[in-house]
């Protein structure tokens, strides 16, 4: 459940959601950092330019490896603060950008996207979860491992499948020796009980919490275990907490071929523009066929069908974005010209570029035990391939390390809201990565929620982007805690606007230009702020 704001698209799908039984009392505890009290964090300067040109404030703070042992190995958090600015000061606001894995380093700056000045009320901490981005040790495992000229994802032989068995189990090992003891302690109860730590150390009797993509389910399990430490909660994106974590990505599956579809038709609608086909059906032809002609001769040496398909998976996740895709579909199919390919695709080889995929496995690997039998795998792969190929075995083969994880898997704590506060859940209907049937369990379960529908929408976790029903909605609840009144039935309780697919036209371009904020990035490239 890879929320792209803040992660590249060169890898596949992978998302994460939560279920299975509650864990004894004494587990609970043991797990929930209630037993430790730590430092204070010793603030100043940030490494990162955009941080310190808003006044951020940034520091370590040092927390058990192991709960239970609360005295032993210690490691360190990378913390971030933008402190309010208002008189009306309400409290800390924690915040996550999903993944697993992804760095939320920056994303205290979140609430400058929220409208009439109310982000200025609020403490906006942003932080990396252990073992990831700045946090120290920050888990790498193997910086080649998503690099060009890779197999071919679909099995069709039995040579390829044995290939790419050996290759997803030799990077599972890879992280086995890389991690040591911290791939025991990287569940999502581990950063439960961070979080609790971070609550501790800024000296705040409740937090209030924004989180997008997995960190709708970092809050749904805080609000479990933590009920009475919630102020407020947006949570957009929402994880479905039955579906922890293989069946979730088939449901992925499914949802991003629909998505394709919707793609597709619109680079037809504006044949005058890409001149890839003036039919959906024509298009999604031309997608197809180039992948099948990439399998024997990569674009500019580099980009196969693997690399073909990744850079095409941010067109199923969310409407940012598709205006380049089309552009680099259209620069190769029509003019052989691969640059824009290779732009859109990035592949690592830095010093930890695998940091984010490989703490996504980490977590999603030991938050519960996956199928082990590949027999089950290649069963329900090839079934969901047969109706929904788009994006099914580079799911699946980017899952697949976790049948030879080294840490031991835990149990998934029982989602359960009844002693949470009233909190805003946002999703989009056609949301791919979250599919929107996990937003009316997360309802159902937090019987004082709220949840708002983008209304045909397909794009994942994308609030503060703009559409001013949503962004309003969220400004009035994070002032004054109001809320759209709650309907009966299995059903959304507000509906708005999804964030508007673009228009390639010339016009529409400088008209969107002309709108911007002076000197404020998108939201969507947060990723930039550094």
């Amino acid at each position: 459940m890879r929320r792209v704001l803040a992660a590249t698209v060169a890898a596949a799908v992978g998302l994460a959601i939560g279920g299975g039984m509650i864990p004894s009392t004494a587990q609970a505890r043991s797990g929930s950092g209630a037993g430790y009290t730590p430092p204070p964090i010793a603030w100043g300067q940030c490494a990162s330019a955009g941080l310190n040109a808003r006044g951020a404030q940034c520091g370590m703070l040092t927390v058990p490896l192991d709960y239970r042992k609360p005295g032993g190995t210690k490691i360190k958090l990378a913390v971030s603060r933008i402190k309010h600015t208002s008189a009306d000061y309400q409290g800390v606001m924690l915040t996550n950008p999903g993944g697993p894995g992804g760095s939320g380093l920056t994303l205290s700056v979140l609430g400058e996207y929220v409208p009439g000045d109310v982000g200025t009320k609020y403490d906006w901490i942003g932080f990396d979860p252990r073992g990831v981005g700045s946090s120290q040790p920050a888990l790498s495992c193997d910086t080649e491992y998503a690099g060009y000229n890779r197999p071919y994802y679909v099995p069709v032989t039995k040579s390829l499948e044995k290939t790419w068995l050996a290759k997803t189990k030799a990077y599972a090992q890879a992280c086995d020796r890389a991690g040591g003891a911290l791939l025991d302690h990287v569940k999502t109860t581990d950063t439960i009980a961070d979080m609790e730590s971070i609550r501790k150390a800024l000296g705040a009797k409740q937090i209030n919490f924004y989180g997008f993509s997995y960190g709708t389910y970092l809050g749904q399990v805080y609000a479990t275990l933590h009920a009475d430490k919630v102020r407020r909660m947006v949570l957009d994106g929402n994880v479905d907490p039955r579906r922890v974590w293989y069946a979730a990505n088939l449901d992925q599956d499914v949802a991003f071929d629909k998505n394709m579809d919707v793609y597709f038709a619109w680079v037809a609608e504006y044949d005058s523009v890409y001149h890839l086909g003036s039919t959906a059906k024509v298009v999604k032809k031309k997608y197809y066929a180039t992948l099948q002609q990439l399998r024997k001769k990569p674009a500019g040496g580099k980009i196969g069908p693997d690399e073909w398909n990744d850079i095409f998976v941010s067109a199923g996740y969310y409407v940012f974005g598709w205006q380049d895709v089309a552009e680099a579909f259209a620069a190769w199919v029509n003019d052989g010209d691969s640059k824009p390919l290779e732009a859109q695709y990035a592949a690592p080889g830095e010093p930890g570029a695998d940091n984010n995929y490989a703490m996504y496995l980490a977590t999603q690997c030991t938050d519960v035990k996956w199928p082990q039998s590949w027999d089950k795998w290649r069963r329900d792969n090839w079934k969901t391939y047969a109706k929904a190929p788009f994006i099914t075995w580079n799911n699946a083969w980017y899952n697949a390390p976790c049948r030879n994880w080294g840490a031991k898997p835990g149990t998934p704590v029982t989602v359960n809201g009844k002693k949470a506060p009233p909190i805003l859940l946002i999703s989009e209907t056609n949301d791919a990565a979250t599919p929107y049937s996990g937003s009316l369990e997360v309802r159902k379960r937090f019987p004082r929620s709220v949840l708002l529908e983008g209304v045909g929408g397909i794009t994942h976790a994308g609030s503060l982007n703009g559409v001013a029903c949503t962004d309003d909605t969220i400004a009035a609840y994070l002032d004054s805690g109001a809320l759209p009144t709650r309907v009966h039935g299995n059903r959304s309780d507000k509906q708005c606007e999804p964030v508007p697919v673009p228009d390639p036209t010339a016009a529409a371009a400088k008209s969107l230009s002309a709108t911007a904020g002076a000197g404020r990035v998108p939201l969507r490239d947060l990723v930039t702020i550094r």
